[in-house]
C-alpha cells in the first residue's frame, strides 16, 4: 500500500510541475507587450498555475530554475520534432538543411518559445542556449561532432534573434554556409 501511495505522490508531483511550466509558458507567450519573458514574476506564475508561491518554490527554487526547466522541456519537444522531420530526408546535406530550418520553424510556431528571442530577452536566451547540455543536444540532431553541434545551436539561436529576410534567404544561408562547414566537419571526423 505504501509503495502505491509513493508512486501516486511522485506522479502528482510531476503533474504539478508540468502544470506550473504550462502556466509559465502561457505567460511567456503573452509577455512581449509587458516587457518580455524576464518580466514574468514568480507570483504571476503561481497565480496562473493556481498554486501558492510556496508550492511554486517547492518545485522551482527561483526564476532561473523555472526558466531552465521550461526551456529544457521545450527543447526536448522541439528536438523530437526536428529529428522526425530530418529522418524523412535521405540526402545528408538536405537532412542538415531540413534539421536547421525545422528547428527555426518549430520554435517560431510556439509563441511561448518565440518570445524568448524577442527584444531584451535575446541575450539571456543566447546565454542559456550556450550553457545548456539539453539545448546542445539539439545540435546532435544535425551532427555527431560535439563542437559542430554547439556551433549549430549558435547558428539557430542567431537566426532566431536576427532572422533572414524570408524563408528562402534563410534556406540559402544554411545551404551556402552551414552545410559546407558541417559536411567538411563530418569528413574530417571520419578520417
Amino acid at each position: 500500500m505504501t509503495e502505491r501511495t509513493g508512486w501516486l505522490a511522485e506522479d502528482r508531483g510531476k503533474m504539478a510541475a508540468e502544470r506550473i511550466l504550462d502556466a509559465a509558458g502561457d505567460l511567456f507567450a503573452g509577455s512581449a507587450d509587458q516587457g518580455g519573458v524576464g518580466s514574468v514574476a514568480m507570483g504571476d506564475v503561481a497565480r496562473a498555475a493556481g498554486c501558492s508561491r510556496a508550492t511554486l518554490y517547492r518545485y522551482f527554487a527561483d526564476r532561473h530554475e523555472l526558466h531552465v526547466a521550461f526551456v529544457h522541456r521545450e527543447a526536448r519537444r522541439v528536438g523530437g520534432l526536428v529529428a522526425a522531420d530530418a529522418s524523412r530526408v535521405d540526402d545528408s546535406d538536405q537532412r542538415l538543411v531540413t534539421a536547421v530550418l525545422s528547428a527555426l520553424r518549430h520554435v517560431r510556431e510556439a509563441p511561448a518559445l518565440s518570445a524568448w528571442f524577442a527584444g531584451g530577452d535575446a541575450g539571456a536566451t543566447a546565454e542559456l542556449a550556450q550553457s545548456s547540455p539539453v539545448i546542445e543536444g539539439l545540435g546532435h540532431h544535425v551532427t555527431e561532432d560535439p563542437l559542430a553541434a554547439r556551433w549549430v545551436v549558435r547558428v539557430i539561436v542567431s537566426l532566431l534573434i536576427a532572422p533572414g529576410r524570408d524563408d528562402a534567404e534563410e534556406r540559402a544561408m544554411v545551404e551556402r554556409f552551414v552545410v559546407p562547414v558541417l559536411s567538411s566537419s563530418a569528413s574530417a571526423s571520419a578520417s
